[in-house]
């Protein structure tokens, strides 16, 4: 809910009305847009005083560089960018209001059927080809991450912590004061191997992230676990993925899921079209071809036991 301060709050044109959310990067809150009349979500960023020094040199133009890129994409699996702008102190960004339930609410019910899974599945990885197609990485797919409208409508939510490819050979842009940092951002239970190492990502490493929520879809919790960050962290470079014990989980289910959890990269699915196309397999009961090892080394020739880079800013 909205505090005093905030609540009926004009930003603008737009009129804040309730938080719905929050995140290292500022707030969201549904607002009411009083030019085109109708509901909108409004990304608050928080001002540099409120956050210290070089937040407003740093993250802020990231942020709206986030916001440009993202304005280019036209997807019905990606919620839309509307606007961007600043009042005073505050930079805010508009997007579109999604209706509905994140999936990490759907799953507190339990795991998924078969069907609603692989519906789910197949939206997502429309909507992270597109995203990809113009060389955007989201860096963190996870359940609370992807919103399920009424009418089962799946929208990728959140592409604050985006790598942005450049494709004139450039160096690649990154749109995280983490990353900025030297350091690594994300939420633990979805992080890639890569991840964990502070690497560069790719598109492979939304798919590992993809893997790990088709496999939360269908048992309920995330296959890598631990007590502590450094356990977690442990398992997601060396641990084999559990078997699903599910009966709703079909063996064409099992080998996409040990394929997107290949620990090496190169072993998993190459893109998220690929992906798709087993996918589709599962849905319509078509064997797949052998999956790749999900226990391999990880990327770049890194050995099993090597260590992986922290930053105590680390979700898990």
């Amino acid at each position: 809910m909205a505090n005093a301060t905030t609540e009926n709050r004009l930003l603008g044109h737009y009129r804040l009305l309730a938080q719905i959310g929050s995140g290292g990067m500022g707030a969201v809150y549904r607002a009411y847009d009083e030019h085109l009349d109708r509901d909108v979500a409004v990304k608050v960023l928080p001002s540099s005083a409120a956050v210290g020094k070089g937040f407003d040199s740093k993250a802020q133009r990231a942020l709206r560089q986030e916001a440009l890129t993202l304005s280019r994409l036209n997807h019905p699996n990606i919620a839309q960018v509307y606007d961007l702008d600043k009042e005073s102190d505050t930079d805010f960004i508009v997007m579109e209001l999604v209706p509905g339930e994140s999936l990490a609410q759907r799953l507190g019910d339990g795991p998924l059927s078969q069907d609603e899974l692989l519906s789910i599945m197949t939206q997502t990885l429309h909507g992270l080809a597109a995203a990809h197609a113009q060389g955007i990485i989201h860096r963190d797919v996870k359940p609370a991450n992807l919103q399920i409208t009424t009418d089962g409508r799946v929208k990728i939510l959140d592409f604050g912590l985006a790598r942005f490819e450049r494709r004139d050979g450039l160096d690649v842009k990154t749109a995280s004061t983490e990353m900025d940092a030297g350091g690594i951002s994300g939420t633990m239970a979805y992080m890639s191997p890569e991840q964990l190492h502070g690497e560069p990502c790719d598109a492979r490493s939304d798919i590992w992230s993809v893997g790990i929520v088709l496999y939360e879809m269908a048992t309920g919790r995330v296959p890598f676990q631990g007590k502590t960050a450094t356990a977690m962290a442990d398992a997601i470079l060396h641990a084999p993925v559990p078997p699903i014990s599910s009966g709703t989980a079909s063996a064409s289910l099992d080998g996409i899921i040990k394929r997107c959890l290949a620990k090496d990269a190169t072993q998993r699915y190459q893109t998220a079209e690929e992906m798709s196309a087993d996918v589709r397999r599962a849905t319509s009961g078509t064997a797949l071809l052998p999956s790749a090892p999900a226990n391999a080394v990880a990327p770049n020739g890194r050995l099993a036991g090597s260590r992986p880079m922290w930053l105590s800013s680390v979700c898990c």
